[in-house]
């Protein structure tokens, strides 16, 4: 009887000391801005069904788009103070946190989705991740490209070179390096949310918004606008992320899971993104936009000038943006 009731007492306190949360359903709230058509908000489903394949039964993915939580920029106040598990986080956004990132948001530096890619998985992305982490307390799974920004003007004007973007009212987004990169195509760059553009748009509160070519199409920016000018003056991307808190919950094999589900999600959206921007030319000409091509090689020094001479690039790091080039070629 006493051998039973020893062995009795180990079983019972070798089940307490496995940790109660380990099969216990881990919620994560998943939220951005975007509208319900936007392509990286489709891609939340992918990650969405990609994570419950792998980890059948484990996590709880519940899905907010049009700012129904949180609005963007405040979406990460909310992800630090554990409000909200999941979210995109532009590099912007990342650059008024950690200003000597702000070299990512320079206009014509990034090439292509890939060299995102390439770039989070060098050994300089490896540091800049680690930065963010400790810095901003949220992981990053993976790049998705939102593709490359177009000038989007609601009436046409005959735009060649910067110059000829003085006093333009171009709205951007309210974060300080999104304004940067406003000024340094040479117009006035004013923030704005973005559920307020189309209004702003419509109205003349501004003149001009900037997007990639399938965002103009999700959010209609096409109606209440005359003319698309092809600057290509940042290929853009955004980040998933996951705050610190859930991150540091999970197995190795569950994050493993969830970094699959994310590249699953971003190369789900990459494709369609590219396949809506060949498209979408011929669209917005039939809907009868005007589309027009400046000297993009005016606009690029102009822009990398801006930039260099500006205080913004001493807090950069040495051999940052030349690590960055050489990763596109390889």
């Amino acid at each position: 009887m006493k051998l039973k009731t020893i062995i009795a007492a180990i079983t019972c306190c070798t089940t307490l000391a496995v940790p109660a949360f380990a099969n216990e359903t881990i919620e994560l709230k998943f939220t951005t801005a975007s509208v319900p058509s936007d392509i990286h908000t489709k891609a939340m489903k992918v990650f969405k069904n990609s994570l419950n394949t792998s980890v059948p039964g484990r996590f709880d993915v519940q899905l907010y788009d049009s700012g129904a939580l949180f609005k963007s920029g405040p979406d990460l106040d909310a992800m630090q103070r554990g409000n909200v598990e999941m979210g995109y986080v532009s590099y912007q956004l990342i650059a008024d946190a950690i200003p000597k990132y702000g070299a990512l948001t320079s206009g014509y530096l990034f090439k292509s989705p890939t060299h995102y890619r390439a770039f989070l998985n060098s050994k300089v992305g490896q540091a800049f991740k680690k930065d963010v982490s400790e810095e901003m307390d949220v992981q990053i799974l993976d790049a998705c490209y939102l593709g490359t920004r177009e000038l989007n003007l609601r009436t046409t004007r005959d735009i060649k070179t910067p110059d000829d973007l003085k006093g333009v009212k171009l709205r951007m987004p309210g974060s300080d390096a999104w304004l940067f990169l406003g000024d340094a195509l040479g117009a006035s760059a004013t923030p704005m949310p973005f559920g307020e553009v189309y209004l702003g748009l419509q109205t003349g509160a501004i003149d001009a918004q900037d997007n990639p070519l399938p965002t103009i199409e999700a959010a209609k920016f096409y109606e209440v606008t005359k003319q698309i000018v092809m600057t290509d003056h940042l290929v853009d991307a955004i980040n998933i992320v996951v705050n610190n808190e859930t991150w540091d919950k999970l197995s190795s094999g569950e994050k493993k899971a969830m970094q699959k589900a994310a590249v699953t999600a971003c190369d789900w959206n990459n494709e369609k993104r590219q396949s809506e921007e060949a498209r979408l030319i011929s669209v917005f000409k039939d809907a009868g936009l005007t589309i027009t091509t400046p000297n993009v090689e005016a606009f690029r020094k102009h822009v990398q000038s801006y930039y260099l001479n500006s205080d913004r690039s001493k807090d950069w790091p040495k051999g940052l943006i030349e690590e960055i080039n050489k990763l596109a070629q390889e």
